[in-house]
């Protein structure tokens, strides 16, 4: 059976990004497809260590990362997986650090330095990526947002094929904002926003995880 991985990259399990990647799991599942969402938080891994040991041409680590520990197994079975789905907060513009050294040992270890790079990932396959920010659309543009954005769906494309992104704005990071000495966001809106709009986030990655399910052309 096809099967999808969603990977939490938020410390939180059952907040927003949890809660948007379960959907997405519920939406594949939805469509026939095996699914399943872990959370990175629950491993004890460090990132990438610059061995080049998945690197060294006919080395028993070619094209896979070489260190072991509690997230080879979750690499492994990424590895024959059918569709990945990444999930992050944005924490100082870019995802998680847990997330930043997950993505180095599941994406670097398939990255052939040729001209241009190629991938040596066994196929092509699905992927998605959604993350989660306090701030508005048009704030995230003046950060420059969606040039990170763009830069990581380069990268799941490059190493494991096409990638869709969605993108949820303005969400809510706690329940009481006044005993977090919070003014900059309004409380209140925040919690509205989240009554009115995160529902419709919740449905667009109900129907990501459907597309999930779907076969991938030949020639995509």
């Amino acid at each position: 059976m096809i099967k999808l991985i969603a990977v939490n990259g938020s410390p939180r399990k059952q907040w927003n990004t949890a809660r948007l990647l379960e959907k997405t799991v519920e939406g594949a599942k939805s469509a026939g497809m095996d699914a399943k969402l872990v959370h990175i938080y629950d491993y004890e891994f460090k990132g990438c260590i610059s061995c080049f040991a998945c690197k060294r041409v006919g080395g028993v680590s070619e094209g896979r990362c070489a260190m072991r520990d509690s997230l080879t197994p979750l690499l492994d079975e990424i590895r024959v997986a059918d569709a990945l789905v990444f999930g992050s907060p944005l924490y100082f513009m870019t995802e998680t650090g847990e997330m930043r050294s997950f993505m180095e040992r599941a994406c670097f270890p398939y990255v052939r330095y040729s001209n241009p790079p190629t991938s040596s990932f066994p196929r092509r396959i699905r992927t998605a990526f959604v993350y989660t920010m306090n701030m508005g659309e048009e704030l995230a543009g003046h950060m420059g947002a969606a040039a990170h954005f763009q830069k990581t769906k380069f990268f799941m494309e490059m190493v494991f094929g096409p990638c869709e992104t969605q993108i949820c704005y303005d969400t809510l990071q706690y329940d009481d904002y006044t005993a977090h000495g919070n003014v900059w966001f309004d409380g209140s809106a925040k919690k509205r926003r989240h009554e009115e709009v995160f529902p419709k986030d919740m449905e667009q990655a109900f129907e990501l995880g459907r597309r999930m399910a779907l076969p991938l052309a030949e020639t995509v």
